[in-house]
């Protein structure tokens, strides 16, 4: 704390230091006038800002003030551009600005576990890497305006059935590996204003009381120095929740958090150095914005938000359909043509200061286009609409319908039962595409989508996700190629639902959640298990083509190591490549690993028949596993495949290297099992010696230590009776000990 910081603490009173740890109202901080301290102003994000005036609400029932809906989250993602996450976030920074808002609430940097999360479209990917890569950058643009940053939900909130109380079951290895580091990035790169604690339990503590969350793993070990904000509504027990590290409690209560604090601290329950460092840090957050408010520029916003949209979306599928000539006779089908799906509902529902349908930007580029709706958005679509619509795909060059899922379909509060597009879309694109020469088809939709049942019958598949206001533009841009499209998936598109890795145990039952399929999540499942996908993550097609060439991979030392390609622009068009590392190091070690990580990844912008050369470095944690038992990052000596892929599943090149590793020793108790004593580096090659016993030695036997290796030592050493001296036992796990501290 510096001295002004305690002189402003040493200055309050009681009531006023209580005051500061929970909200005004539902976005406001208490303001202390007789110190000077203003009040604070929040606002729902993460990919546009819903500003209510006067009061407002948590959950977006409440109108709020025209602002830019940039693209969401699930489209952000699979830009695989940090840069242009940063694009949104220092706009978002501007706006918040003219709006008087002090810190956004995002982004949303949540591992998408299930395709089935009705808020998957907030959340970037199912690999933490890309989605803490993208996270920071979001971060770094929006805080380089002086807005703060909120990054949120502090953690394992990966669904909405329950969200409130429903306990996530997750080991500390899954946790550390796949649920945190997204957030350790942001924290250790960015340092955000604040870190938005989750609704859920974790191994039944509530995130916003667990102190080893917000403590120990996020300000002890990782360094974070902002505030801890509640998730509006998350608290349960004030008291407790700023004792394990929680400062914020939002929105106020009315006074009834303030009362429970005072009676904590008359009871002895709760410390006053407690209280004094939370409002210590809820001081400091007077630093975020507090400018003089500026007009934002829509109109710019706009355009970068078509930008954003644009290298966003994802080719699925193309048998040379695309892009469409403007000289075509096209067919537009389907409402979401004229009546665009471009974000999802819930907190984060902008009101957009306006939308570009399709409908209305394809004129400015195609001469001859025609439309029919083919179904309605509510699912009350006539048997008339389905008719017109085929009727006017038969009389097409080419058809080009849109399709996907309505806002009720999807949204923050409730999880989804099915992957599938709705039944009379299904018909309508199968129809549609027996009647017309060349079919396309345009998705929008907030979680994955199967594509079962007609994917084989369409041309080409362009997968836009929810693409914000200016979505319909860039749809057009990309149809018609103004755009070269470049986005990959930043999750899987599974066959079935059965497929995928939570099935059986999302959403949990009775308030708890198991975490079964551990660390492997997304397309570390699929590609560990060989389980086919539609589509596996990292996938993205463009208008040109790529080659990689002139792969090397050299190890820098310390058990890291530098990947060097080159990406050449085989086409005729200029156009953007992915290029993604991934290490495979299943055959390592004593834990499960997947035979796919992605560790570096870096998007590149090259010329028709041009090359660029790429270096990528890999650092220690990209060899690394969480050990449980010695808790910290170790890497396995031996040697690792590492792969450039165009995909999760498709090699471009690879190779391997061997690392020196961790000698790691472990240490020996009665209750570590025999074959861990024997195997020990320190104490197996002098175990028979020191232990001088016939019955040992026949136990040592390979079948015998095979039937008898997993058994406890304390079992043995009582099979073993006095044949055996204690005092030598314990000088051996002395010994184990010496090892293990070196």
């Amino acid at each position: 704390m510096t001295e002004d910081a305690a002189a402003t603490v040493e200055a309050l009173t009681l009531d006023q230091k209580l005051l500061l740890l929970s909200g005004r109202d539902t976005w406001t901080t208490h303001p202390i006038d007789e110190q000077g301290m203003r009040s604070v102003r929040m606002s729902d994000g993460p990919n546009g800002l819903r500003a209510q005036v006067d009061g407002g609400d948590a959950l977006g029932f409440q109108p709020s003030e025209p602002a830019t809906c940039f693209p969401p989250a699930v489209a952000v993602g699979s830009s695989w551009d940090p840069a242009l996450a940063a694009k949104v976030g220092e706009a978002l920074g501007r706006e918040a600005q003219s709006f008087g808002i002090d810190i956004v609430l995002g982004p949303g940097v949540n591992i998408k576990r299930s395709p089935l999360c009705g808020r998957n479209f907030e959340y970037y990917s199912e690999d933490p890497l890309l989605a803490g890569a993208l996270g920071a950058g979001y971060v770094r643009g929006m805080q380089g305006t002086g807005t703060g940053s909120s990054v949120k939900h502090f953690a394992a909130n990966n669904q909405e059935t329950d969200r409130m109380r429903v306990s996530a079951e997750v080991d500390e290895r899954t946790l550390r590996e796949i649920y945190f580091p997204a957030f350790e990035r942001v924290v250790k790169e960015t340092q955000p204003a604040t870190v938005m604690c989750a609704y859920n339990r974790i191994n039944g503590t509530y995130a916003s009381e667990n102190s080893w969350l917000l403590t120990d793993v996020l300000r002890g070990e990782w360094g974070f120095e902002g505030v801890v904000v509640s998730d509006w509504g998350a608290v349960h027990r004030p008291a407790i929740a700023v004792a394990a590290g929680l400062d914020l409690e939002m929105p106020g209560t009315r006074g009834r958090s303030v009362r429970e604090l005072e009676a904590a601290l008359s009871a002895g329950e709760l410390g006053a150095d407690i209280v004094d460092r939370s409002v210590q840090r809820v001081i400091g957050l007077g630093r975020w914005g507090g400018r003089e408010e500026r007009a934002a520029d829509f109109d710019a916003h706009h355009a970068l938000a078509r930008q954003v949209a644009g290298e966003s979306v994802v080719l699925l599928k193309n048998d040379g359909v695309l892009p469409l000539s403007p000289e075509s006779r096209i067919a537009v089908i389907g409402e979401f043509a004229r009546s665009p799906r471009f974000q999802g509902g819930g907190s984060s529902h902008v009101n957009a200061t306006r939308t570009d349908p399709f409908l209305d930007a394809v004129p400015e580029i195609a001469r001859a286009v025609e439309f029919a709706p083919g179904f309605a958005l509510d699912g009350s679509g006539s048997e008339a609409l389905f008719e017109d619509a085929v009727r006017l795909a038969a009389t097409s060059e080419v058809s080009v319908v849109f399709a996907g899922l309505a806002e009720a379909d999807e949204s923050e509060g409730y999880d989804r039962t099915t992957i599938e597009l709705p039944a009379e879309q299904v018909q309508l694109i199968r129809a549609v595409a027996a009647a017309a020469p060349r079919t396309v088809v345009v998705l929008s939709h907030g979680g994955v989508v199967g594509l079962e049942g007609w994917h084989d019958d369409v041309d080409a598949i362009l997968d836009g996700f929810l693409l914000g206001q200016a979505g319909g533009a860039a749809l057009a841009d990309v149809l018609f190629g103004i755009v070269n499209p470049s986005g990959r998936l930043a999750e899987t598109i599974p066959f079935r639902i059965e497929d995928t890795p939570a099935f059986g145990n999302f959403p949990g039952e009775q308030g708890h959640v198991v975490y079964g399929e551990r660390t492997l999540v997304g397309y570390r499942w699929y590609a560990t298990r060989g389980i086919p996908v539609r589509y596996p993550f990292g996938h993205g097609l463009s208008y040109t083509t790529f080659r990689t060439s002139g792969f090397s991979i050299e190890v820098t030392g310390g058990d890291t190591a530098v990947v060097r390609v080159s990406v050449e622009n085989t086409g005729d068009c200029d156009g953007a490549h992915v290029v993604q590392v991934y290490v495979d190091a299943s055959g390592l070690g004593v834990v499960q690993r997947s035979t796919r990580e992605l560790r570096a990844f870096t998007k590149v912008r090259v010329p028709a028949k041009a090359s660029v050369e790429v270096e990528l470095e890999l650092d220690r944690r990209a060899f690394a596993y969480w050990d449980v038992q010695i808790g910290d990052w170790v890497v396995t000596p031996g040697d690792y495949r590492v792969i450039v892929g165009d995909n999760a599943v498709e090699v471009a090149a690879e190779g391997t290297i061997a690392l020196r590793g961790d000698e790691v020793i472990r240490e020996l108790t009665l209750g570590s099992t025999a074959q861990e004593w024997f195997d020990h580096a320190i104490v197996g090659p002098i175990l028979l010696d020191t232990l001088q016993s016939d019955l040992l030695r026949a136990m040592a036997q390979p079948d015998a230590l095979r039937l008898l290796g997993t058994l406890p030592m304390q079992k043995i050493v009582n099979l073993l009776g006095e044949s055996v001296s204690a005092t030598d036992v314990e000088a051996l796990m002395t010994a184990s000990r010496k090892g293990h501290s070196e």
